[in-house]
């Protein structure tokens, strides 16, 4: 019985037969397997009419190739054909100049056609009757204009001096390299302009928990205290009542909230702590405390002092005049 052929020109041997050849039949099959996975073929049509690509059984042929580019100049549309009966994937890249159409197609079917100005790739399937897309590569992409556009710029990158503590900055028209001052200002980071964070962190990494700053070493801060900005002002009434009526306590936090801000750490998270109860203070000093936007109430503790330096004030006075009334 003598041997078949498949689809793509793959020879099928039978049993006894080619005996002594069929190693060389079986590297030729691998060839043409090669050829239809991954073979490309540049394939010039210039000028006008149809060009055909054919497909020879057992023999390397242009129609068998996984990826087909058309080049050359064509003066009138264009179109290139494949056998019927040839079911393949195909890539077919539009590489011709010219101000025409491109057409793929089987020779007794319809196919895929390229407009005047997309010179593109495409990814095409033939079921042996037809060709259709299945999905356009490089969408829009202009040989000669996008891709030259594109090319300019890595250019405009690579020509740029490598610096220690510059960065690579557009200026909306080209790339340029700026130092961290000038990169900072082109990035509205720099003194002057306003910078947000959901959270942030020095030394460490952020939380996560709007609105919380977390820092490994010392924070320091000012509070405009000057007493120009300053208007009805008079001392805090009954200090000491109002300090006695607070808690210094050591207590434990929730676990739901240790959980919320990234689990107890004994660092920024410990399940023991110490400190004052935000709905006692708010009734002796509500200025010190603040509601935040999930409802929870926090101590501003720093205000505390002031209460703190009234009240010693008082005990000051009190201690003064036992001492006056025993002498």
């Amino acid at each position: 019985m003598a041997s078949s052929y498949s689809d793509i020109g793959l020879e099928l041997m039978v049993t006894g037969e080619n005996a002594g050849t069929w190693g060389d039949k079986t590297n030729n099959n691998l060839n043409l397997v090669q050829q239809a996975v991954a073979g490309y073929q540049a394939v010039t049509v210039n000028g006008t009419g149809t060009t055909t690509l054919a497909m020879t059984d057992g023999v390397i042929s242009n129609a068998r190739n996984a990826v087909i580019k058309l080049t050359g100049t064509i003066t009138g549309n264009i179109i290139v054909t494949i056998p019927d009966s040839l079911e393949k994937i195909y890539t077919i890249i539009n590489g011709t100049t010219g101000s025409h159409t491109v057409q793929f197609k089987t020779v007794s079917g319809s196919g895929v056609t390229f407009s005047a100005t997309e010179k593109t790739a495409s990814l095409v399937y033939s079921d042996g009757t037809n060709i259709v897309e299945i999905n356009p590569i490089l969408t829009g992409l202009i040989i000669g204009t996008d891709v030259q556009a594109y090319d300019a710029q890595l250019t405009d990158i690579a020509g740029l001096a490598v610096t220690d503590g510059n960065f690579i900055v557009g200026d909306g028209s080209n790339f340029v390299a700026e130092s961290g001052a000038t990169a900072r200002a082109s990035l509205s980071l720099d003194t002057g302009n306003d910078v947000q964070f959901d959270s942030f962190g020095v030394g460490t990494a952020a939380s996560g928990t709007q609105g919380e700053i977390r820092a490994t070493n010392d924070v320091t801060a000012f509070y405009s205290s000057d007493i120009a900005l300053k208007e009805n002002i008079v001392n805090i009434p009954d200090p000491l009542e109002a300090l006695k009526k607070l808690n210094g306590v050591l207590f434990d936090w929730k676990k739901e909230y240790m959980d919320k801000r990234g689990g107890e750490d004994g660092y920024f998270v410990r399940k023991k702590d110490v400190g004052v109860i935000a709905q006692e203070v708010e009734k002796v000093l509500p200025e010190a405390v603040a509601q935040r936007s999930d409802g929870i109430k926090a101590v501003k503790y720093d205000r505390l002092t002031c209460l703190l330096i009234e009240a010693v004030k008082v005990l000051s006075n009190k201690v003064e005049k036992l001492i006056k009334e025993n002498k």
